[in-house]
């Protein structure tokens, strides 16, 4: 009788103590509606090692339309129209894997890949990615599309130790991110893949090749109402 008691007892904490997770998780998912996020585990762990840590976040008005365009156009270009996952992306992703487990692709959208860079961990484990579905839906609820497009922005990496547009517009061209020009941000775009990998400055030809195809798609996507509206922050 006094074990199923003790047994009681603590499930009842556990209980409680995943209740409380849940609610503290969740203020804290509404406060980045309007709060610039702390600092990540990413940027922690970048912090710590040789990479050191810049970045400056600015507001959505501060950036570049083109940074915007290129982002879309080089890594989500239905952002739009999906609602956190793209599922034929993913499974393409998924078959290719299967066949190149020595090159692996992603099929994470910008809204995944923000779940993942303010909340999470780099990795790929099963827990980790659960839990990107569920942070994914959860800012597609309540931010919605300008705050996700936004916090992107300012978190993901893009070089060795620079994270969010305003570092690396500083760093690579010694401007703000308001004034990156359509191929300067197709050439921040497109170290996106691998950002400690792909050089910026001075771009190596695959780059160069890389950052022209890039601005062709920004073309062909520029004139969609949506991408527009959201670009330009009607």
């Amino acid at each position: 009788m006094q074990e199923a008691s003790t047994s009681i007892s603590w499930w009842s904490r556990i209980k409680k103590f995943l209740f409380y997770l849940f609610i503290f998780q969740l203020g804290y998912i509404v406060l980045l509606k309007w709060v610039d996020p702390p600092i990540t585990m990413t940027q922690v762990s970048a912090w710590v090692s040789s990479d050191g840590l810049h970045r400056d976040y600015v507001s959505y008005d501060k950036i570049s339309p083109h940074a915007k365009l290129a982002v879309l156009a080089s890594e989500d270009q239905l952002f739009t129209t999906h609602q956190g996952f793209d599922w034929k992306r993913i499974k393409e992703a998924f078959e290719y894997n299967k066949k190149k487990s020595d090159r692996l692709r992603g099929g994470s959208t910008i809204s995944q890949q923000t779940a993942k860079n303010v909340f999470l961990w780099q990795g790929r484990s099963w827990l980790r990615k659960g839990l990107e579905v569920y942070f994914t839906f959860m800012i597609e609820l309540i931010w919605g599309k300008e705050r996700i497009l936004e916090v992107y922005l300012n978190v993901i990496e893009m070089g060795p130790g620079i994270y969010g547009i305003e570092a690396a517009a500083q760093h690579y061209f010694s401007k703000s991110a308001a004034q990156l020009s359509r191929y300067e941000a197709a050439l921040i775009a497109a170290s996106l893949p691998n950002p400690k990998k792909y050089r910026v400055q001075p771009p190596s030809p695959y780059m160069q090749r890389r950052a022209s195809f890039i601005t062709d798609q920004m073309k062909n996507i520029q004139s969609d109402p949506a991408i527009k509206s959201l670009v330009e922050g009607r």
